[in-house]
């Protein structure tokens, strides 16, 4: 069953998009821009204070879908100078130093709104241990190496 959420964007409609999407318990959040409550650019000029921007929106269509940041599995941040990338870094490891989710970090061109500095995407998964009582916590396992395979 999919289950459309929207925050209620203007451009949700111009585009054709949803904040989020879930189908089956996957649920995926669309590209997140820097926008703050008031439709003008958060944090202008300061790329860690828009990826907490981004970051904080993205908490809320996870909130709307019964998800919280602990189900993020995959992170996909993207700036328009990859030269900045502790920055974005920097708000990323704050909210996600435990559940460590699998990021990905990229240059793009531009944003539709050149003061975006940077945009961030998720997604989530039901029934992971964030969201299943009983389940255990996030930890991390090293990877084995290739000699190991």
């Amino acid at each position: 069953m999919r289950s459309n959420i929207s925050s209620g964007s203007e451009l949700e409609s111009s585009i054709g998009f949803s904040r989020a999407v879930r189908i089956g318990n996957l649920l995926a959040v669309a590209s997140t821009a820097p926008v703050a409550a008031d439709g003008s650019v958060a944090a202008p000029g300061d790329v860690y204070g828009q990826t907490r921007r981004c970051l904080q929106i993205i908490a809320a269509a996870m909130g709307a879908a019964g998800l919280g940041m602990g189900d993020v599995i995959r992170t996909r941040i993207m700036l328009t100078d990859i030269d900045t990338w502790r920055d974005a870094a920097k708000a990323h490891r704050e909210l996600f130093c435990r559940s460590k989710p699998a990021c990905t970090f990229v240059e793009v061109s531009r944003f539709i709104d050149p003061r975006w500095l940077v945009e961030v995407e998720a997604d989530g998964v039901f029934g992971g241990a964030a969201t299943t009582p009983g389940a255990e916590t996030a930890r991390s396992r090293p990877m084995a190496s290739l000699d190991d395979a």
